[in-house]
């Protein structure tokens, strides 16, 4: 006979385990299923776990804005509960958001001012005096090495920043996912590690449960597909949910750039989380007095979509593997180089490369299904790492009330947030919407 549960996550990263563990509290039997062999060793490791408001919607910004406020009170998040690894640690820099062309500040200013986000309005000045190491030349628009106009000499200037005194990051993504694991078993919540899901079962377009690859069958009303990457296989898998999605997801490789701060300079210690669109990177300090570089995307730069099986598996092409590509390292490190004239660019590469799961305008999907009973949170990669703590909240509430006879589709729920005075229409990120134009269509959401 097939065990039983009330639900049934797939996916044990920084998404799946909160949702979890917000089930669990309100009293469903839950079980997490993943492929790896603890919790968040997916793509979840190799998030660059930064916590920042500047969205480019009103929601976005306050959905972020709120999950500051969890990574700030982590341990009474967590409800007390010990971990004997420790607990993961909020970085609290501060955020950069630099004034540019390549990024809709104005835009972002006015939604902080909404939401009422603190931030400072920082002059050139005041950028130089805090950061000493950066000159704030304008590079736009966003060009590679290889373009030889990559190297003409500026005469422009940036307007300055918007700073964020309560952004950061934390420091250890994988910790701070297993510290929800072990808040979700403390409320009974169970996790099955080193297995595959073969099958989504259903009758009469009810969910039933899923199917392992070594021929287990678990049994659930509720399963949550919360598979990073692998998201849209799991969909497939589904009759009827991928196709009945005007949003869908894919796979995409990332690569993030590790390189030595100036020497002489204490970036680790003293710096700042920096969203630069005007070289089309981000940065922020690393163990090691290092910089950790990301791309934010730019245009010039290519996008390569992978399978994700071939590509865990190490049976991606040249370009489509887990190594640093030489093209995208010098990139990311020169580009960081114009910001950071002292920069010390090693002579071999240093770094991560993951796979992002994002949808098509890359904001998240938080839905319901056509099938009763499966729910999606996913195209999750690159900027929600730091609303995990509010998307578990609202996905459980979100679950139960469905789950309860609210037909989301047709009168969508409204998520009232924790810590601010306000609640959004959860409908935002739903499966059946236009792809919305609003978007910046990168990792800034």
């Amino acid at each position: 006979m097939n065990k039983k549960y009330d639900a049934i996550i797939i996916g044990a990263g920084v998404i799946g385990c909160p949702i979890a563990y917000e089930l669990a509290k309100m009293g469903y039997k839950t079980l997490n299923v993943d492929k790896n062999s603890d919790a968040g060793l997916g793509s979840t490791a190799a998030t660059c776990a930064i916590i920042r408001a500047h969205y480019s919607t009103e929601d976005g910004v306050a959905m972020a804005y709120e999950g500051m406020k969890y990574w700030k009170d982590w341990e009474n998040y967590l409800g007390g509960v010990k971990d004997e690894k420790g607990l993961a640690k909020f970085m609290n820099t501060g955020s950069i958001l630099l004034k540019s062309k390549g990024h809709d500040w104005r835009k972002v200013k006015k939604n902080y001012d909404a939401v009422g986000v603190q931030y400072e309005d920082w002059s050139v000045e005041r950028v130089v005096k805090a950061a000493p190491v950066y000159d704030l030349h304008e590079h736009w628009p966003v060009r590679r090495p290889e373009d030889s106009e990559f190297w003409n000499e500026s005469t422009g200037m940036l307007e300055g920043a918007l700073y964020c005194p309560e952004g950061g990051y934390v420091n250890d993504p994988v910790l701070s996912t297993h510290n929800m694991m072990r808040a979700t078993q403390a409320h009974g919540g169970e996790f099955l590690f080193n297995v595959e899901v073969v099958a989504v079962r259903s009758e009469a377009n009810q969910v039933k449960g899923i199917t392992l690859k070594d021929g287990s069958q678990f049994d659930a009303p509720v399963v949550v597909n919360v598979a990073g990457p692998h998201s849209f296989k799991i969909n497939q898998m589904a009759k009827g949910v991928w196709e009945g999605c005007n949003i869908k997801t894919k796979a995409l490789r990332h690569e993030v750039m590790h390189c030595p701060s100036p020497e002489g300079y204490n970036y680790y210690g003293d710096g700042y989380h920096t969203s630069d669109a005007d070289l089309g990177i981000y940065y922020r300090p690393e163990v090691g007095n290092m910089f950790l570089i990301g791309s934010e995307d730019p245009k010039c730069d290519p996008k390569v979509y992978p399978d994700p099986d071939d590509f865990y598996a190490g049976k991606g092409g040249a370009g489509e593997d887990n190594q640093l590509s030489e093209a995208q390292w010098k990139a990311q490190c020169y580009r960081l180089g114009r910001r950071v004239p002292t920069l010390r660019v090693p002579n071999q590469p240093r770094g991560v490369v993951d796979l992002y799961d994002c949808s098509d305008d890359w904001i998240p999907i938080y839905d319901k299904s056509d099938m009763k009973g499966f729910y999606m949170a996913i195209g999750t990669s690159g900027n929600q790492y730091k609303n995990a703590p509010v998307v578990g909240a609202m996905m459980a509430e979100l679950i139960d009330a469905c789950q309860k006879g609210l037909d989301h589709d047709a009168n969508p729920f409204q998520y009232k947030l924790k810590y601010l005075p306000r609640s959004f229409n959860v409908g935002f990120f739903s499966r059946k919407r236009e792809i919305n134009t609003n978007s910046s269509f990168s990792v800034n959401g």
